[in-house]
């Protein structure tokens, strides 16, 4: 990982300013993990402060460094809020976004969460309290990964939207576990890798969630290698919020600490599409940060909630396009449809493999827009939105009563001319050949 620790390191820096860099220990992220109902996310008013980084600091200068950190009343209020309430502040870090400073809180043992932050929502000095709260990337079992060949490129006919874009030079953040960035189907298409759980750059190779994410949005086209991405003309950038809960499986953790500082280095790193393959309740700071975004004029594609027990989620927001499964019924009546069935994706290692999920559905709409985006910058989250919903195919039932997101029939209706004309003739020899080549992988 040599090759990115400059990246990393302005991005980091970017995300907390002059306050000391703190990279997370994986035994504070486990700790959080385990036992997050003894932590609350606190955040008070930060008036700007100046941040001199000295002359090469990094080796580009100062074009991503962002001129901003907790000025010392904030810090004082932070402090004094830890000695009134008996807290420990386990980690902080300014919002620049959002011009407040912002901190993990630990409660201590034999003290009620909820008696505190009941105190703390009517305490003037505090802008936002809430519990810190953790959410899980959208992931589906998958034992019998050679039982078919799912053809999601072809499904939403991508190849035919080709010939107008690939999302030549769009910026696409995926905010998920880390990725393996020396991936052979990867490493000409990474713009940016950052690690906002920990220090470990071998692990951040070997996550498995991340980089199926990335290869289906972004693996690289015409290298006699593997697979093509919806959009292999984008530029990823790569920052780890979530950690694998086992090494051999997809599934992971996040939590709005995480989560928050990830999504602040995509806004750092001039994101413009943001996708959030996960799942998890309405959070008020990350949904603060969403709607600066949007302001921005960043889409943000999410997988759909499932809305149980009242619950309407995270992503479910105005301005945040949701994503569900072709084969399900999504309780998000404005939810798209993609593929989300036996997905061939990337693994770490320079492997390929089939993935299952809301998650595959999300990577490939967000795919989708960043190809839209490359024809039309000014393409905001509403017309993307609209474009896709008014193009999508009648799929044969096959998404549950809802329909496919058509890449081509988008494309055409944006550029207002040519057709879509796809081609199935090859596709059983096209499987044939591509499953050998998983196998041998």
């Amino acid at each position: 990982m040599r090759l990115w620790a400059p990246v990393i390191l302005a991005l980091v820096v970017s995300a907390c300013s002059n306050a000391p860099v703190r990279i997370e220990s994986r035994a504070l992220a486990d700790q959080i993990s385990r036992s997050p109902e003894h932590f609350i996310i606190a955040a008070v008013d930060n008036d700007p402060s100046v941040f001199v980084a000295r002359a090469g600091s990094t080796p580009r200068g100062y074009d991503i460094v962002a001129p901003y950190g907790p000025s010392p009343a904030a810090r004082q209020t932070m402090r004094a809020l830890e000695n009134d309430y008996g807290l420990r502040e386990v980690s902080a870090w300014p919002i620049d976004p959002l011009h407040m400073h912002c901190a993990v809180l630990e409660v201590p043992d034999g003290t009620d969460r909820s008696t505190v932050l009941a105190a703390m929502v009517h305490d003037r000095r505090i802008r936002l309290a809430e519990p810190l709260q953790s959410f899980a990337t959208r992931t589906q079992p998958y034992n019998d990964p050679y039982v078919g060949l799912q053809r999601g490129f072809q499904q939403m006919d991508v190849a035919e939207a080709h010939p107008w874009s690939r999302g030549e030079g769009i910026r696409v953040a995926i905010i998920d576990t880390g990725a393996d960035t020396e991936h052979p189907d990867l490493r000409g298409n990474i713009a940016a890798a950052a690690n906002f759980v920990d220090s470990d750059d071998r692990q951040f190779r070997l996550d498995r969630h991340g980089t199926e994410i990335a290869g289906v949005i972004g693996a690289v086209a015409n290298n006699g290698e593997g697979i093509v991405g919806i959009a292999p003309g984008a530029r990823l950038l790569l920052f780890k919020a979530c950690w694998q809960a086992r090494s051999d499986a997809d599934a992971a953790r996040c939590n709005s600490f995480t989560l928050a500082r990830a999504i602040v280095a995509a806004f750092d790193a001039h994101a413009q599409i943001i996708n959030l393959s996960l799942a998890g309740p309405a959070d008020p700071l990350l949904t603060d940060l969403i709607r600066e975004g949007l302001r921005r004029g960043v889409l943000f594609i999410g997988a759909a909630s499932d809305m149980s027990e009242g619950n309407e989620g995270l992503l479910h927001q105005p301005g945040v396009i949701e994503v569900a499964s072709a084969g399900k019924q999504s309780a998000v009546g404005s939810a798209l449809y993609a593929p989300g069935r036996e997905i061939l994706t990337l693994l770490p290692g320079g492997h390929y493999d089939f993935a299952s999920g809301d998650s595959m559905a999300t990577a490939e709409i967000s795919g989708v827009v960043a190809l839209l985006l490359a024809k039309k910058a000014s393409l905001s989250a509403e017309d993307a939105y609209r474009l896709l919903r008014d193009t999508s195919a009648h799929p044969g039932g096959d998404a549950g009563g809802g329909v496919l997101v058509d890449a081509c029939a988008a494309m055409v209706s944006l550029v207002g001319h040519g057709y879509c004309n796809p081609t199935t003739d090859n596709g059983p020899r096209m499987a044939d050949e591509l499953e050998q080549r998983v196998a041998r992988h």
